[in-house]
């Protein structure tokens, strides 16, 4: 006999393979993929709203056909912005002029800058220094007419709560709505005197900005002279500007007519001198353009 048993020969045949388990039926209904998040945080959705606001009301503001009723509507609507802000940035960003250079530069890219055919067209055919005469007539009359709206804005102080006690509402969003208005006269000026600043349009503007600030014009040819305002050293001397602004239209809070009217006096004069030290240092920059050789 072998040494195997003869009862484990043959090996028994292995049974019927086992059935693999069942799939398990699939989740219904399907998971679905986490909701979008739009980019940016609450804060940038809210800032960018904010300035598309802000830059319709200063659209409003520079429409000769705006009523002094629409004005004030648009400077009340203007103080409830300014008062949001500075409730989220805090009283120190107001006084140092920081809040009021972040708005002014959130604002301006939503702001409609015309070009030459465009001025040209809306002033019946003028060109050359007397479109720029009327370029500066209108923006003096816009900038008088919201110093003489701080009134409407007094009565709305409410909407800054008492972070700004030491910081009249009504002067912070006069020194923005007239930087603004001013800001888009520079820009219209270079074009007027041929100026072309490259760039992309919030590139453009933002230069536009800067110049506004250190009162000097931009020469293309002289990369230097196209300021950044953008870093923080553009962005001080931009915050220090309207806080200079800022503190000459500090009458605009005596009461009653006699705010107004000193309000508007200042604003139609800085304006005034404004364009003029634009207009003298626009035209240097033109003649040296034109004493160039062709290319």
């Amino acid at each position: 006999m072998s040494e195997h048993d003869s009862s484990s020969w043959p090996p028994p045949s292995p049974g019927p393979a086992a059935a693999p388990d069942p799939p398990h039926p699939a989740a219904w209904p399907p998971p679905q993929p986490p909701p979008a998040t739009p980019s940016g945080t609450a804060d940038d959705l809210l800032s960018e709203r904010e300035a598309r606001e802000v830059a319709e009301i200063v659209g409003r503001l520079d429409d000769p056909e705006t009523t002094k009723a629409d004005r004030a509507r648009a400077m009340v609507r203007l103080s409830s912005i300014v008062g949001a802000r500075a409730r989220r940035t805090g009283a120190r960003a107001v006084a140092s002029g920081r809040m009021l250079a972040d708005l002014l530069l959130d604002a301006l890219p939503h702001i409609r800058i015309r070009d030459v055919d465009t001025l040209v067209e809306h002033h019946h055919g003028l060109t050359g220094e007397q479109l720029a005469d009327a370029l500066v007539r209108n923006a003096t009359f816009t900038t008088a007419g919201i110093g003489a709206a701080g009134g409407a804005v007094a009565a709305a102080e409410w909407a800054a709560l008492p972070l700004l006690v030491t910081v009249p509402i009504e002067v912070v969003v006069e020194t923005i709505a007239v930087a603004a208005v001013e800001v888009k006269l520079v820009a219209e000026l270079h074009g007027v005197y041929g100026i072309e600043v490259p760039g992309t349009g919030s590139q453009r503007i933002t230069a536009f900005a800067g110049s506004w600030a250190g009162r000097r014009g931009i020469d293309p040819l002289k990369p230097w002279t196209i300021p950044n305002v953008l870093g923080i050293a553009g962005r001080q001397q931009l915050g220090k500007r309207m806080i200079g602004r800022f503190a000459r239209n500090l009458g605009t809070v005596i009461p009653f007519l006699v705010g107004a009217a000193i309000g508007a006096s200042v604003n139609s004069n800085e304006t005034k001198k404004l364009a003029a030290q634009m207009r003298a240092d626009l035209r240097v920059v033109a003649a040296n353009r034109r004493a160039l050789p062709p290319a």
